[in-house]
């Protein structure tokens, strides 16, 4: 029976607003209706729960979005640390409220810009970064301690947050106040992605070294964000992406809870990254199933006693993989729907697309439309005024309730090939998205799925769009740019930090945390490269397992 006080007499609802406060006084419909912050109970058997209360199928928090807008975090990195620091500057002067940083692909993979490995590709999908200097320069002027960083880094994420700790460290920050995210998931780049450059054992050590060292140094600091955005994105389900996601999360659990962390140390801090697709209301269930099935995986898995480590917090992007190269201005359209589903299922962070970014790096103007929309949704629609406005719908319900079963039936099979390490070795997870990715393309050539400007109400001759181009002459400088830092440094003190890293990574010296060895090379100056180069030579290239 639903509950006959209204929503905005929960205890835990004014406990909330009075501690954290609303961001308005009221909220209202457009013709002055007054809105409760949520409707209806708490769904049959409780199994939803209520705003802010466990298993969180409704929201993590009873005010929702009246206390705290989602994070819009628009992802950007291009050319040089130059040219990104003022892009995001510029980002920030349009109201954005969180940094989200793109490496190129040397960078990711941990090559230097002068590496011949890393020819053609230095600044053209993100950033290049090769040493603490670039790091100093790309967060210049950025208050750190203020403004969060999420980092999309995954092999290398050890080196690149060492880098973000060794800049406040100079600066005087206090680490505890440094907040942001490393991606550092490295399970689904061997699943989906393929960014990675070490082994599996030795990739899954640096990822747990990192929860580890952060859990103990910097507590405003996601050190992973679990990601099925990847997955999505190579093509796979909005089930599989639920499964295979919490999977991973399950296996990176078990790996910190091996190393001797308590849960209740590490799991408030695991965040997730899911994508959001064009199907309105099965992102808006998958967001929902997702948030409920982790409360009681966290529990009855890994032995979370806390609320907190039973959250599912996560930040989204819409999907890059819906984006048309054919009549760009209709991914606007397409990235407001799926930012919209983003909001109504309950994301604490969001990037939205930009219409240009199936051609190229988007532009100023594109990028500011496309945070504009973020706002406007804010502001504007409503969205924002209740919290899980879908729920209790009979559809949503019954959807969320689908991809929940479904979802779990599935990470049962992961469960049976030993977990989502051994899945991802055997092969599992990657054919599953592949036939996936497969299915849909073939729906979309046989017109089955009308994607609109590419199947069906097809133009021609479309005027070509103006589009941003990452300046050539700027990424050619680069290189010599890493020399020149190489010939100033005190060369002894790269080699005894490059030394010791090596010793401590070797398999056959006692296990030690290799976060802060990491650390004292990156304050010497060591490169990306360098380090990687050290690490490489100890464990090995990742080499393909054939099944």
């Amino acid at each position: 029976m639903t509950d006959p006080r209204p929503a905005s007499d929960d205890p835990r609802y004014r406990a909330e607003a009075g501690k954290h406060g609303l961001r308005r006084p009221d909220f209202r419909t457009i013709s002055g209706i007054p809105l409760e912050p949520w409707y209806g109970d708490a769904g049959p058997g409780g199994k939803n729960g209520l705003p802010g209360q466990s298993p969180f199928a409704r929201g993590l928090r009873a005010t929702g979005y009246r206390g705290r807008l989602w994070t819009m975090r628009q992802y950007a990195g291009f050319t040089s640390a130059e040219e990104t620091n003022a892009r995001f500057r510029y980002l920030l002067s349009l109201g954005q409220t969180g940094l989200s940083c793109a490496f190129d692909l040397p960078t990711q993979i941990g090559y230097d810009s002068d590496h011949e490995m890393s020819a053609g590709e230095v600044g053209k999908v993100g950033v290049p970064i090769n040493s603490l200097r670039d790091m100093e320069t790309l967060l210049d002027g950025i208050p750190l301690g203020e403004v969060t960083l999420s980092m999309t880094i995954n092999a290398t994420a050890a080196v690149l947050l060492a880098m973000v700790v060794a800049t406040a460290r100079k600066r005087g920050v206090p680490l505890p106040s440094v907040g942001g995210t490393t991606q550092n998931d490295v399970l689904k780049e061997f699943a989906a992605r393929n960014t990675h450059r070490f082994p599996e054992g030795p990739s899954l050590r640096l990822v747990t070294d990192v929860i580890e060292w952060s859990s103990a140094n910097l507590p405003q600091w996601n050190p992973i964000s679990i990601s099925g955005y990847h997955m999505r994105e190579a093509g796979c389900t909005a089930v599989q992406e639920i499964a295979f996601t919490l999977s991973n999360g399950l296996e990176y659990g078990r790996q910190a809870i091996e190393r001797g962390l308590a849960p209740d140390t590490f799991l408030p801090r695991f965040s997730f990254f899911f994508a959001s697709q064009m199907d309105l209301f099965e992102e808006v269930a998958k967001f929902r199933a997702a948030r409920r099935l982790w409360a009681r995986l966290a529990r009855e898995r890994l032995g979370a006693k806390k609320d907190a480590s039973a959250m599912l917090r996560f930040h989204t992007q819409t999907a890059g993989v819906a984006l048309t190269s054919q009549q760009p201005d209709n991914n606007a359209i397409r990235v407001a729907i799926q930012a919209l589903a983003a909001v109504l299922g309950g994301t604490q962070s969001l990037h939205t697309n930009s219409r240009d970014e199936a051609l190229a790096l988007p532009s100023e103007d594109s990028v500011r439309l496309a945070l504009r929309t973020q706002q406007i949704l804010a502001e504007e629609t409503g969205a924002a005024s209740v919290v899980d406005p879908l729920g209790g719908c009979p559809f949503i319900e019954e959807l969320t309730d689908r991809l929940e079963a479904d979802a779990v039936a599935l990470m049962a099979k992961v469960d049976a090939l030993g977990g989502a390490a051994s899945a991802i070795r055997k092969g599992f997870m990657q054919r599953e998205i592949q036939a996936a990715a497969y299915d849909e393309q073939r729906r979309i050539d046989s017109g089955d799925k009308v994607v609109v400007g590419v199947n069906r109400y097809v133009e021609k001759n479309e005027p070509p769009p103006r589009l941003f181009k990452v300046d050539e002459s700027r990424t050619a400088l680069i290189a010599g740019q890493v020399q020149a830092m190489r010939r100033t440094r005190d060369a002894a003190a790269v080699t005894a930090s490059l030394d010791a890293l090596a010793r401590s990574a070797d398999p056959a010296a006692p296990r030690e945390n290799l976060f802060p060895v990491i650390l004292q090379a990156v304050e010497a100056y060591a490169t990306v490269g360098e380090i990687c180069a050290t690490l490489e030579r100890v464990w090995g290239p990742w080499v393909p397992t054939e099944e």
